[in-house]
């Protein structure tokens, strides 16, 4: 009965105890996080400023920006992978505003270019274990490579991580960084492609199903 006793009190004791040890090891990782990001920042803001680039009136300082820019691409999900897509983008024209969308248009391109690779390594992987035919296998790498373009446009927020400017003679060059939840991504990818492959590939109903289960 003693050791009945015993065995519950250290049960109801590690219990107790665990919750403090996770909440110790969460502000553990948020600080080694925040000081790999602070660094980075640091030294990626001294980079910038020497090459003439600054904020827009009323943002964030530089500095301020690129440190939750690098929070952001430092977190992991719980299977250790990125949490988020990053992409850059770059552009110079007549006025800040012109600049600022073209270099978000070339980052959400290069954001789809990315998902598209991922998930196409994913179906590629797919297309061996399910042995489709040399004709269904390239018919299916055609319609995704050629789905960056629609998944581009079909993604949903981005968050604009940072933004800046300098001068390039009488035009002004834009420099953005966006991200993309990575989960978010990758639905949004399967939804494009699937899509395209029912209408374009003209796979039967139990292969799609078996190719697109990720």
């Amino acid at each position: 009965m003693k050791k009945l006793i015993f065995l519950l009190s250290l049960l109801i004791g590690i219990s107790a105890v665990a919750p403090v040890f996770a909440q110790k090891s969460d502000k553990a990782l948020n600080k080694q996080l925040k000081s790999k990001a602070t660094k980075r920042a640091r030294d990626e803001a001294k980079t910038f400023k020497k090459q003439g680039y600054y904020v827009a009136q009323g943002a964030l300082p530089m500095d301020m920006q690129l440190e939750n820019a690098w929070k952001k691409q430092l977190q992991e999900d719980e299977d250790g992978y990125p949490k988020f897509i990053v992409a850059t983008g770059n552009s110079v024209s007549e006025s800040q505003t012109a600049a600022k969308l073209q270099a978000t248009e070339t980052a959400k391109l290069e954001l789809a270019g990315t998902i598209t690779t991922n998930v196409m390594a994913i179906i590629e992987n797919n297309i061996a274990t399910q042995q489709l035919s040399a004709e269904d296998a390239a018919a299916v790498t055609k319609t995704v490579g050629a789905s960056k373009n629609i998944i581009a446009q079909e993604l949903g927020r981005v968050v604009t991580l940072y933004e800046m400017y300098r001068k390039v003679g009488n035009n002004i060059e834009a420099n953005v960084r966006l991200a993309y939840d990575s989960k978010t991504a990758k639905d949004a990818a399967k939804k494009v492609i699937r899509k395209k492959l029912e209408e374009e590939a003209g796979l039967v109903q139990e292969k799609l199903d078996k190719l697109m289960n990720f």
